[in-house]
């Protein structure tokens, strides 16, 4: 199936009530004009996960997803990319693509918090499935804007091109003499 290229757009670590969020956006304009959001939500020790590959901090020790890079390293095998290649109501499902050393692919299934965690430390593309974009994503609420905006200009500009010299001229009536 067709794939698009994705970033992060946004994390929300939430905490108690509030549920985590990532937010991927596609690098490519979809069918409507503008990028296909896809909003995904993951537990909160899944988004410091991520927050940590984004923003690697000095000096700790390995966290889980360090060790399955190690891992995959030490097996003579690199990360190549990550999916986002399903859904199913609200869950959805990942693949983590691996290529050994002689060359053969490997796909291993995965949450999409911890493909998406190791694609920040492998610094590898995110991807998702044409399919998980037309099911689960949200509009490019910046591009309805836009269109909006380019709407109401265009309306302007026409009503100014539609004016003439006589729409100005100021008709003086006498006030009525009491």
């Amino acid at each position: 199936m067709p794939l698009q290229r994705m970033d992060i757009e946004s994390l929300v670590v939430g905490g108690g009530p509030l549920a985590s969020l990532v937010v991927l956006r596609s690098q490519e304009s979809g069918e409507a004009g503008g990028a296909a959001q896809l909003p995904i939500q993951i537990g909160s020790f899944e988004a410091s996960a991520i927050s940590m590959g984004v923003t690697p901090r000095e000096g700790g020790r390995p966290m889980t997803h360090d060790l399955l890079k190690s891992t995959i390293s030490a097996l003579g095998a690199s990360c190549v990319s990550v999916r986002i290649n399903d859904v199913k109501g609200t869950t959805f499902y990942a693949q983590v693509e691996l290529m050994r050393e002689d060359g053969r692919q490997v796909l291993v299934d995965a949450r999409p918090s911890d493909a998406i965690a190791l694609a920040v430390r492998e610094e590898v593309p995110v991807f998702a499935e044409d399919s998980v974009l037309k099911t689960a994503s949200l509009p490019d609420f910046r591009g309805v804007e836009r269109d909006e905006q380019e709407r109401e200009l265009a309306e302007f500009h026409n009503f100014v091109e539609s004016l003439s010299p006589e729409d100005f001229t100021v008709t003086h009536e006498e006030p009525d003499g009491e």
